[in-house]
């Protein structure tokens, strides 16, 4: 079965239960300043989770793009990509565990479906700890489906406990179902837990009941969730039995494509290359127009599409091949993903200047890195002189020196990095570490400030095509870019503020409705993609504004303070960036 042929049937079953399907959210959280980047299915959908009501009800499927860059250096192993899919399957306060489990087992062993025999088949369940009772009714579940005891393992909630990844957020117990790969137990004490290669998971079910309001202090949630994750290329992989997910449809063609302008055998380069394009290719395809930088969501583009590039170099690849290889990711996913097509032009112009401005300085900077290495270990300044004249991250100066067995010395270069006002790797990296969605009073406050700052600019400055085209928001600040293709005026600017607060005075209700997509088009409501469900929610503000967001937001304007931009400044080509805060 290939991965087109995955999606289909995972999608099929699910609406024959009465779910409704929603388009994959954006690569770049809206509503999250923890995170870079959305990590996982449910990732999007933690308003919903927490209660707010989903346009679509309470029964959703999806396939959802996905990037996680902890394991970086995993990458080109059997299982680890930086880029991946997502399927899965959402009970918004609707069923629970019984619906949840029979269903993923009725999808994975059913010959209309995957077929997967159920001798193959062995789970998990929570153990249970001072937070939460053991999951015997779980084991009930899977002991009445077929599936022998012995083969029903409990853990503790390092292996069977899902969130939350920061400090707050919804979390719960899971039950994972692992797939037998065939291979021979480790030692008498082999269970799925074990790394050996054995077990392989390939459905995680989310009993998503808690919320984690502090270290060590939990509450249940107003309504029981079901949150399911199964990675498609994983089990693709599995389904037809092989042993690396580089093995499948989607990544055979790019594979073959990077050997053909190579004559050097290096598998592990090879398949580096593949998995970073179609990383890339995503980001820069994003609607959001992410270009490479040496700050937030950019420094990890550029870090990686060096990385490729460097590694194209030991292939002895001479050519320019960014390009060649984005075109068979887009060629591959444009009809799912339309936004591919669209952006082809961004995409392949943006590839072309960085192979240019980064194949200029690779090989002076790999001799200037050679001299260094010589004296066994590079310092601080060393290591910046790599980044500022050779465009060396730091990521790859410590990649090339661990190839050698010799130490950078990586907090001072972090020191070096702020000296230069500069984002720190450092800080970058505790993006990643964040929890789920920040909802506090602060960022809910800001959000609606971003919808009246949205509105103003249009007034201000005259222009009704003004969209929105990115925004951060984090309990200090929000960040909003739009097109524009001039700097604005301190007047303009003043303007703007003005309007915004007067706004504010006057206490404006701000309300909540669902409609169709296409009756918010009428109503003229303004939105930052192409793509929505059938159902949106559409969030007024009196007759200032109208806009298709996912909330939340305050109930009144008087709630927000005074506002003020701090910062007007240029984000990309004809693309403005205003960074503002509520006093």
């Amino acid at each position: 079965m290939n991965t087109k042929e995955l999606k289909k049937k995972y999608i099929a079953f699910f609406l024959s239960k009465n779910h409704k399907e929603i388009p994959s959210a954006s690569l770049i959280p809206d509503f999250d300043p923890t995170v870079l980047f959305t990590t996982a299915g449910m990732h999007p959908l933690v308003p919903y989770l927490m209660g707010q009501p989903h346009s679509e009800g309470t029964r959703i499927v999806d396939v959802q793009k996905c990037i996680r860059t902890v394991d970086i250096e995993a990458v080109g192993d059997p299982h680890h990509l930086t880029f991946f899919e997502m399927l899965g399957n959402w009970s918004l306060g609707d069923y629970f565990k019984k619906e949840s489990l029979e269903w993923s087992f009725e999808f994975l062993t059913k010959k209309k479906w995957l077929g997967i025999n159920i001798d193959k088949l062995s789970v998990t369940c929570f153990k249970g700890n001072k937070d939460a009772p053991k999951d015997t009714e779980s084991a009930k579940i899977w002991l009445n489906l077929g599936i022998p005891k012995e083969r029903i393992y409990f853990l503790p909630a390092e292996d069977n406990w899902w969130g939350p990844a920061g400090e707050t957020g919804p979390c719960g117990p899971c039950s994972e179902i692992f797939y037998d790969t065939g291979a021979r137990p480790c030692s008498k004490k082999c269970d799925p837990s074990c790394s050996c290669g054995k077990y392989f998971e390939i459905w995680n079910n989310v009993f998503m009941e808690y919320n984690k309001d502090a270290p060590q202090k939990f509450s249940k949630l107003k309504q029981k969730n079901v949150d399911t994750g199964m990675g498609v290329e994983r089990t693709a992989a599995v389904l037809n039995g092989f042993k690396t997910v580089y093995e499948i449809d989607i990544l055979q063609e790019l594979l073959k494509k990077i050997k053909s302008l190579t004559k050097v055998e290096n598998d592990s380069s090879i398949k580096i290359i593949a998995d970073h394009i179609r990383f890339a290719t995503f980001v820069l395809g994003d609607d959001r127009r992410i270009a490479p930088s040496n700050v937030d969501q950019g420094y990890i583009l550029r870090r990686l599409l060096r990385r490729a590039i460097r590694h194209a170099k030991q292939l002895s690849i001479k050519t320019p091949f960014l390009g060649e290889l984005a075109k068979i990711v887009i060629k591959q996913y444009k009809e799912q993903y339309d936004e591919l097509e669209k952006n082809k032009s961004f995409i392949l112009s943006e590839l072309e200047k960085e192979e240019i401005k980064f194949s200029k300085t690779l090989e002076t900077g790999l001799r200037e890195f050679e001299k260094l290495a010589k004296n066994k270990s590079i310092n601080a300044k060393q290591a910046f002189l790599l980044f500022q004249s050779y465009g060396f991250p730091l990521e790859m100066t410590v990649e090339l020196a661990t190839e050698k067995n010799i130490k950078v010395d990586e907090t001072g270069f972090s020191k070096e990095f702020k000296a230069h006002q500069k984002l720190s790797r450092v800080g970058a990296e505790k993006r990643f570490k964040g929890g789920l969605g920040d909802a506090s009073e602060e960022t809910i406050k800001l959000h609606t400030a971003t919808h009246l700052l949205n509105q103003a600019l249009r007034k201000v400055l005259k222009d009704p095509n003004l969209k929105q085209k990115g925004s951060n928001i984090t309990p200090e600040r929000l960040r909003f870019d739009f097109n524009f293709d001039r700097k604005l005026t301190d007047q303009e600017k003043k303007a703007v503020e003005t309007l915004v607060n007067k706004k504010i005075k006057e206490a404006i209700a701000v309300e909540r409705k669902e409609m169709t997509f296409e009756e918010a088009k009428k109503l003229g409501a303004q939105m930052e993609f192409d793509k929505y469900p059938k159902i949106v929610s559409v969030y007024k503000i009196g007759s200032f504004s109208l806009e298709l967001c996912s909330g939340p937001h305050v109930k009144n304007t008087k709630e927000l303070g005074t506002f003020k931009i701090k910062k007007e400044e240029s984000s990309a080509a004809g693309i403005r960036r205003i960074k503002a805060v509520v006093e």
